[in-house]
């Protein structure tokens, strides 16, 4: 006992720099991650409001078992906000993780560093914009009468389009505007990943005489293989998962636009703005984690079996 204690002890002896360095995560995760868990309680039960207070709340509220779930699998649009939140969500992380390795590599190529930190930030700096924002620059482009394009089109002497009346176009819209958003911050890993790798290892394939596709392709995008494989099983967790304000700000809630940007996470917000129903949206909440820790799992346990060394655990 007493030789444990010691042998941790040494431990956070040695390593208390790095431990106090990870503390304010630490504590962030235990207070907005793991305090709250116990309010999942809330999806087998019918909330209701007590005047004294939210415990009050959920401990006398009602057991009604799976009947919440039951709002987002028996209702008419069960199929179009999965089949929206699905495919986006496959279509954001491939082309997500592909257009930010891509960025990750040509960064890393630019020999002047102040023209690659400058280009770095510029496409870094997107991510901080809120999507309230986002959408108002997307409509500066999509207005019907000031809109860009459709003054390109008039200049042209084509008949401007009703952007936010036609739902074939915004499958591409909101996948571009997420890449635009997206891609500069996800390259970020990648880069700091080509960074690390030996430069002994390009000076050896230059004097053999590679060219500079033969040093990425045999060099560099194996070295970080591991990496997005890492992040490619993170990504998979969150499948179920749709960002909000991409999907509820950008296309400005717009009724005709549902059959295409109506995902999980909006339909259970406009449910929740009707009905007010806690509970359903706290169930909702529970099935997405779940389905995505399911995820997670499997998609590991698949690259274990093709390489164990890439494997998240």
């Amino acid at each position: 006992m007493e030789k444990g204690l010691m042998r941790w002890l040494n431990i956070f002896s040695r390593n208390k720099w790095l431990l106090l360095m990870v503390l304010p995560g630490t504590v962030w995760f235990f207070l907005f991650c793991y305090l709250p868990m116990p309010g999942v309680i809330i999806a087998f039960k019918d909330y209701k409001f007590d005047t004294d207070g939210f415990l009050a709340s959920m401990i006398r509220s009602e057991w009604v078992g799976f009947k919440n779930f039951e709002y987002l699998f028996q209702t008419e649009d069960a199929w179009i906000i999965v089949r929206n939140t699905l495919l986006y969500n496959a279509v954001f992380i491939l082309l997500g993780t592909f257009f930010s390795v891509l960025v990750a590599i040509l960064v890393s190529e630019i020999t002047n560093k102040k023209m690659a930190k400058l280009y770095q930030t510029g496409m870094f700096l997107p991510h901080f914009l809120s999507w309230v924002i986002v959408s108002y620059f997307v409509f500066s482009f999509l207005s019907v009468d000031k809109g860009v394009l459709n003054q390109l089109l008039k200049f042209f002497g084509a008949d401007p389009v009703f952007w936010y009346s036609k739902t074939d176009y915004w499958p591409y819209i909101l996948v571009i505007v997420n890449l635009w958003k997206g891609v500069g911050y996800g390259s970020v890993v990648y880069l700091a990943a080509i960074v690390g790798i030996d430069k002994t290892y390009f000076e050896a394939a230059m004097i053999d005489g590679a060219s500079k596709w033969q040093q990425i392709r045999k060099i560099t995008i194996p070295m970080i293989t591991p990496i997005i494989v890492i992040m490619f099983i993170l990504a998979i967790g969150g499948i179920f998962r749709a960002d909000f304000g991409l999907f509820y700000q950008v296309p400005r809630d717009t009724g005709a636009l549902y059959p295409v940007t109506n995902v999980i996470d909006t339909f259970v917000y406009r449910g929740l703005k009707v009905t007010g129903n806690i509970s359903m949206s706290t169930a909702a909440g529970l099935y997405q984690s779940i389905v995505g820790f399911v995820l997670v799992i499997v998609t590991n346990l698949i690259v274990r079996k093709i390489n164990r060394e890439q494997a998240l655990f």
